[in-house]
């Protein structure tokens, strides 16, 4: 009989979900509103739907993400800095440094041989720490997100962005873009800047090889080019970097589930029970 797993995270911009056995069967991104339990609900639903299987055959369940509180199915609760370290180690065995880019805030994990988080620094008080820099740019220059990356990577001479805040540094672009400044190039200086600031985060820990990219950041060639270019190190990126979270709370709850069976002991489970929802 097989046993299934899954991890649910719930981050400031999307939501992710993971269902494992023996390797990933399905995963599911959607994006956090504001009813974190309803679109846990929906989330659940879809990745259920992917992987073709009924809620009760999930065997344990783990919420992770700033909004693991609001996922009443989950069986347990687990930080974002212990399922990233495992998930990425899944991933990538070697790895010992991970650089996580998400919406609202960055983060920088050292991991040892073992997979366990050593030691963690994070951005959380300004947006232009995080992917939101980037994102409020683009925005004012009428570029869809999902090109940044492939629109930096034109430059031949990235812009200075000398401002720190996200608006003064937005009215800074579009300034600049009016003198004549390329888009390219003031995209570059927009990721170069970002850069900077997660790079100078990082290297407080001592940045050990390999070296793990996640988070939206992780989709972002020009952003990934100038974090190489400003920490003097490979970057590697995992096939779907949204989901690391996700994949490593999957993976703790096959942990704990295998402990306790070598121990002839059970876990206490939540009710499985989800609210009907259109899924996604």
């Amino acid at each position: 009989m097989s046993h299934y797993f899954a991890g649910i995270d719930i981050g400031s911009t999307m939501t992710k979900a993971v269902i494992l056995a023996d390797e990933i069967i399905a995963s599911v991104i959607g994006p956090t509103g504001p009813e974190q339990r309803i679109l846990a609900d929906k989330v659940m639903q879809e990745v259920l739907h992917r992987a073709g299987l009924p809620l009760d055959a999930l065997t344990y369940i783990i919420s992770t993400g700033y909004g693991r509180i609001n996922v009443p199915f989950a069986d347990k609760q687990v930080t974002e800095i212990s399922c990233h370290a495992k998930g990425v180690v899944y991933l990538f065995p070697q790895a010992r440094t991970i650089i996580d880019i998400g919406g609202q805030d960055s983060k920088g994990i050292t991991i040892d041989a073992t997979g366990k988080p050593t030691n963690f620094i994070m951005n959380d008080k300004c947006a232009a720490g995080s992917g939101r820099f980037v994102e409020v740019i683009a925005d004012s220059l009428g570029i869809e997100l999902d090109r940044v990356g492939d629109i930096s990577l034109q430059s031949t001479g990235p812009a200075q962005i000398s401002n720190i805040c996200t608006i003064w540094a937005q009215q800074e672009v579009t300034a600049r873009l009016v003198e004549g400044t390329p888009v390219p190039d003031l995209i570059a200086g927009v990721h170069r800047s970002l850069a900077d600031r997660v790079a100078r985060m990082v290297k407080r820990l001592k940045v050990q090889r390999e070296v793990i990219l996640t988070g939206g950041g992780g989709k972002n060639k020009g952003l990934l080019r100038a974090l190489v270019e400003q920490l003097g190190e490979e970057i590697l990126v995992p096939p779907e970097p949204l989901i690391t979270g996700a994949l490593g709370a999957a993976l703790l709850g096959k942990d704990l589930y295998e402990k306790a069976r070598a121990k002839n002991e059970t876990l206490e489970t939540k009710p499985r029970i989800l609210e009907t929802v259109k899924i996604l």
